[in-house]
């Protein structure tokens, strides 16, 4: 038992080795095939692609998304299973191992974006950053999927990727609240925090995008508020949304 546990310790010293030496842009073909051998044997000993991936990537964090390069070739069936595995065991390494995911075409990247976001909620900025960065072409789909996914984080989702595409924060905001509309006062926020300046814009465009969801609409005017709004505005967002003068006192005077 002894002689195997030496073996391994080996193994795993001269793969980790071999994994700093190998610059990403040129890769050493022997190299990553002897590291294809070496999951392979941990796969057999584990029983589990995933529990080798966390097994590996305790011992040698700084190799995980290698390994996760040389997984995703090797076992392509098993993209949820390393992914979720990789980022759970190394959560620092989310954005890369997002952007080796959409570029090895394992799945597409909202699916991608919604495995990344399970594995580890606490990263979603970093998810979305990196699939938004990788296919921006897929931002609406991004959105939608990250704020589905967790909600409770829809405000940071929705200012994180505002402040890298400015030109698309209507449409950012408007994807989000559709998907979510409950949560529309904390988008709001989030986003007047960052862009004072389009807050017309932006409250005109919550306030129509919750049109089902009174005590949102509410909220958001209170919002407006806070952020300077001039309360003549806000009134005629709330006539032309149907929100009564009533509904309205009431909610500016909170």
């Amino acid at each position: 038992m002894r002689k195997i546990w030496f073996i391994n310790a080996i193994a795993c010293a001269v793969v980790c080795t071999g994994l700093q030496a190998v610059t990403p842009t040129e890769p050493d073909p022997s190299n990553l095939e002897f590291q294809k051998k070496f999951l392979k044997r941990q796969v057999s000993q584990t029983m589990s692609v995933g529990r080798a991936i966390r097994s590996i990537a305790s011992h040698y964090p700084q190799d995980i998304v290698s390994i996760v390069d040389v997984a995703l070739t090797t076992y392509p069936d098993h993209y949820q299973e390393i992914i979720h595995a990789a980022i759970s065991a190394q959560p620092a390494a989310t954005e890369e191992i997002v952007q080796l995911a959409i570029r090895r075409n394992v799945s597409s990247c909202p699916n991608i974006v919604e495995l990344a976001i399970n594995a580890e909620p606490t990263y979603v900025d970093f998810v979305v950053q990196a699939a938004a960065n990788a296919t921006p072409e897929e931002l609406d789909d991004i959105v939608r999927v990250a704020v589905l996914t967790e909600p409770d984080s829809a405000d940071s989702i929705v200012q994180t990727l505002s402040l890298k595409h400015p030109n698309k924060i209507v449409e950012i905001m408007t994807t989000a609240l559709n998907a979510v509309p409950y949560v529309g006062e904390y988008v709001v926020e989030a986003l007047l925090a960052v862009f004072p300046a389009q807050k017309d814009e932006l409250i005109r465009t919550a306030i129509n995008n919750t049109l089902s969801e009174k005590e949102q609409q509410l909220r958001i005017l209170h919002a407006a508020q806070n952020a300077g709004v001039e309360e003549s505005v806000i009134r005629q967002y709330a006539s032309n949304a149907g929100i009564s003068v009533e509904e309205v006192n009431v909610a500016l005077a909170e």
